[in-house]
């Protein structure tokens, strides 16, 4: 990552009138039982160095030494954890942010890379419980928590793993290779509607909502009508809109939004403004796309961008973040997010986020409010040894990824367990 062009804006401006906006909303809450730097505002934030601490072992606890947030070791590359259970020797990980890692009651937890299939732990206590072949690309119905939704080649079922069993919802005799996204999608947030990639009988790269409720399949949207190449396209929260993301040939990348009905109604001609995030449901009502900005003016900021007419809300300066989650979904006002960097690079730069390897939640309504949750440890190497946190459901627990500081060696997943001053949102109780 370069330093901001010259005659950008600073971050030091944003972060300037963030605190403004701090005095004059006065204070926020009190520091969490974790400690003085658990709860915070961008405005005061600071960089912390990464403490050492020896690396928990298989199933074993251990407490953040900066922000006091208790974690624990959930998976062990290599071991069998049960008969025919193998993880591999390089990682053992969940799949990505943006995937729900835990089912709708948080009583499974799924880990997917470096398993022969899909391996599936107690969502609380983390022991092994048992291993699924892998079928096509699924997804956890975000209310019912026995179901996964699952696309294959020729259709779309619904799968309850730990039964094992295996219901059709649509399979259409007109198209093929159907793919969920392909990787980054997700139902809508009452898991009725989700968005397929496949290939009509022509020939012709398409993309459709359907409602599995209804079993209802929407118009295709024909994506070589679109610049670019096809990086993935999905259903937002609301169930209203298709968002599909485009990679041009220069590597940079623009998004389109439609209807369910595919009508066109925005094209975000800026270059991944902004991506490797997350969508969910604003205060407003809105369907909002929370990520990174690589474009400017804002560029490697944390913006919110709103699906329906485009509109950016800056939410954190320059940085080093990496990766947005909200499968938060009960409680929707926070974004996780993943930033990577290192410390001597942060301490260089000021007026950039003060955050490096690290985790931390930011409130989305443009406050700058914060839970700094837990340092990662993740040392660069490649794409498996990245971070890519991503909560439950209530927000309670981050699963997250590490080398524990050792670039090449075998990646884990840990689980950060975190505490809230109050219910999720009237909001999220509203639409659960």
């Amino acid at each position: 990552m370069s330093a901001p062009s010259p005659g950008k804006p600073p971050a030091s401006a944003w972060l300037a009138s963030m605190a403004k906006r701090l005095l004059i909303a006065g204070p926020l809450l009190a520091a969490s039982a974790y400690g003085a730097l658990a709860d915070d505002n961008l405005a005061r934030a600071q960089i912390v160095a990464t403490s050492e601490i020896p690396e928990p072992g298989y199933l074993q606890s251990a407490a953040d030494p900066a922000f006091g947030t208790p974690f624990t070791r959930v998976t062990d590359p290599g071991p069998e954890t049960l008969p025919r259970m193998p993880c591999g020797q390089a990682y053992c990980t969940h799949r990505y942010s943006s995937s729900q890692a835990w089912n709708a009651d948080q009583s499974l937890l799924v880990i997917a890379n470096g398993c022969s299939g899909l391996c599936f732990l107690d969502g609380r206590s983390y022991e092994p419980l048992f291993e699924r072949p892998a079928p096509g690309e699924c997804e956890w119905h975000p209310t019912d928590p026995a179901l996964m939704l699952c696309v294959v080649a020729n259709e779309i079922y619904a799968w309850a793993p730990q039964a094992d069993a295996r219901t059709t919802l649509y399979a259409p005799a007109d198209y093929r290779n159907l793919q969920f996204g392909p990787y980054k999608g997700n139902p809508s947030k009452d898991g009725r509607r989700l968005v397929v990639r496949a290939t009509n009988s022509a020939g012709a790269l398409v993309a459709f909502a359907y409602d599995v409720s209804a079993r209802l399949k929407y118009p295709d949207i024909n994506l070589a009508e679109l610049d670019g190449g096809n990086s993935f396209c999905t259903i937002s929260p609301s169930g209203r809109y298709i968002f599909c993301f485009q990679e041009l040939s220069d590597e940079t990348n623009e998004a389109y939004v439609f209807t369910v009905d595919g009508i066109r109604l925005q094209h975000w001609s800026e270059n991944h403004r902004p991506g490797h995030g997350d969508m969910t449901i604003d205060a407003d009502g809105s369907d909002v796309y929370v990520g990174i900005s690589k474009a400017d003016p804002d560029r490697y900021h944390i913006i919110k961008r709103r699906l329906e007419d485009g509109v950016v809300t800056d939410l954190a300066p320059y940085g080093e973040g990496q990766h947005a989650s909200i499968r938060n979904i009960n409680r929707p006002d926070w974004v996780f997010l993943t930033y990577s960097g290192t410390y001597s690079e942060i301490a260089a730069h000021p007026h950039w986020a003060p955050f490096y390897q690290e985790v931390i939640a930011l409130r989305i309504d443009g406050s700058g409010e914060i839970r700094r949750v837990v340092q990662t440890r993740d040392a660069k190497h490649d794409y498996w040894s990245e971070a890519h946190a991503s909560p439950s459901p209530d927000g309670s627990q981050v699963i997250w990824s590490s080398n524990w500081g050792q670039a090449g060696g075998p990646v884990a997943d840990y689980v950060a367990h975190l505490s809230w001053p109050g219910p999720a949102s009237k909001k999220a109780s509203a639409q659960r």
